[in-house]
C-alpha cells in the first residue's frame, strides 16, 4: 500500500499550504481559475493526503488507484496536490501556463506525469472513469477510481449516461466526488440550469449517495471510507462547499471562477492565511525537487 494516512491536524495545515500554492501560482501566472480551485482544496487534500493508493515517484506504477479531475479547468489545485504529494517539484508551479512548463492551463497527460487522461470538455471525466472502473473489475483488480467532478457539469448529458452504466455494471469500485459549490461561470446553477436534487437523482440511478461539508475534514474522511463499501453499486460524495473558501473577497462569488487574483489581491489574501506573496513565492522557488510526503 502507498497510502499516507495523514492525521487531522497534518491534513489542515497542508490543505492551507494548497491554497497558498493556488494563490501564488495563480497570481504569478496573472491567469488561470481561482473560485473552484478553492473550494476543491479540502476533499482534495484528505484524498491525496490520506485515501489514495499512489506512488508519485513511479505515477505509472500498475498497483495505483486511479483518480481524476473531470473539471480540468481548477488545475490549480490538481497541480498543487501533485507537487506537494510528491509528483514533481514544487518550483514547476511557478511555470503554470507558461510556454516553457509542463502545467497547462487544462491538464495534459502528454506534458504532466501523473495525469491520467487530458481533461477539460466537462462532462467526459465520468464515462473515462466508468470506463477505467470496468475494466479494472474485469480483471479483477482491487484498485479504487476517484472522479472529481463540478455541479454545474452535472448539466451535461453524458454525465447521465454514465452514472446509468455504472449502476448498471456494478461498479463498486468507483467513487464520484462533485464540487457542489452552487456556481458556474455564468452564475448561479439553480438559475441557470436546476440540477438538484443531485442525491435523489443518484439514488434513483443506483449509486449509494453520501451527502456532506466539503469543508469538514472528519466528515470527508469518513464519507472517503464508507465510499465503495457496499461493494456493488457506485458512490457519490455530494461535497457542499463554497466557492473560493478560504479568501473572504472571493467566497460565494461566481465571478471568481476563471479569475486570478491580482499579486496585491494574492497578497492580501495570503496574509489571511498567515503568509505572503513573497515569501510564499521563494518557498516554491527554493523547492526544485520533489517532496517525499512521509507517513
Amino acid at each position: 500500500m502507498a497510502r499516507l494516512q495523514w492525521s487531522m491536524e497534518r491534513l489542515a495545515q497542508k490543505a492551507a499550504d494548497v491554497r497558498r500554492d493556488i494563490l501564488t501560482l495563480l497570481a504569478n501566472a496573472g491567469t488561470g481559475h481561482s473560485g473552484g480551485s478553492l473550494s476543491c482544496t479540502d476533499f482534495g487534500t484528505a484524498l491525496f493526503f490520506h485515501y489514495l493508493n499512489v506512488k508519485p515517484w513511479q505515477p505509472s506504477w500498475p498497483d495505483r488507484d486511479y483518480w481524476h479531475f473531470s473539471i480540468g479547468h481548477v488545475s490549480p489545485v490538481i497541480y498543487s496536490l501533485m507537487a506537494e504529494r510528491g509528483y514533481f517539484p514544487p518550483a514547476d508551479l511557478l511555470q503554470f501556463r507558461q510556454f516553457e512548463g509542463h502545467l497547462q492551463g487544462h491538464p495534459s497527460a502528454h506534458d504532466t506525469p501523473g495525469i491520467e487522461v487530458s481533461a477539460g470538455s466537462l462532462g467526459q471525466g465520468l464515462s473515462v472513469c466508468v470506463g477505467a472502473a470496468l475494466a479494472s473489475k474485469m480483471h479483477n483488480h482491487p484498485r479504487r477510481i476517484w472522479c472529481i467532478m463540478g455541479d454545474g457539469e452535472q448539466q451535461e448529458g453524458s454525465i447521465w449516461e454514465a452514472v446509468m452504466s455504472a449502476s448498471h455494471f456494478k461498479l463498486g469500485n468507483l467513487t464520484g466526488i462533485i464540487d457542489v459549490n452552487r456556481k458556474q461561470i455564468d452564475g448561479d446553477t439553480e438559475e441557470i440550469l436546476r440540477i438538484e436534487p443531485l442525491a435523489d437523482k443518484y439514488r434513483a440511478f443506483g449509486w449509494d449517495v453520501i451527502d456532506i461539508d466539503g469543508h469538514d475534514m472528519p466528515a470527508i474522511l469518513e464519507a472517503l471510507q464508507l465510499s465503495g463499501e457496499n461493494g456493488e453499486r457506485p458512490t457519490v460524495i455530494l461535497a457542499r462547499t463554497v466557492m473560493g473558501k478560504g479568501v473572504s473577497f472571493m467566497e460565494d462569488d461566481h465571478r471568481w471562477h476563471g479569475r486570478p487574483p491580482t499579486r496585491e489581491q494574492a497578497e492580501e489574501a495570503l496574509r489571511g492565511l498567515d503568509s505572503s506573496y513573497s515569501v510564499w513565492l521563494d518557498r516554491l522557488g527554493r523547492a526544485t525537487k520533489p517532496l517525499r510526503p512521509q507517513a
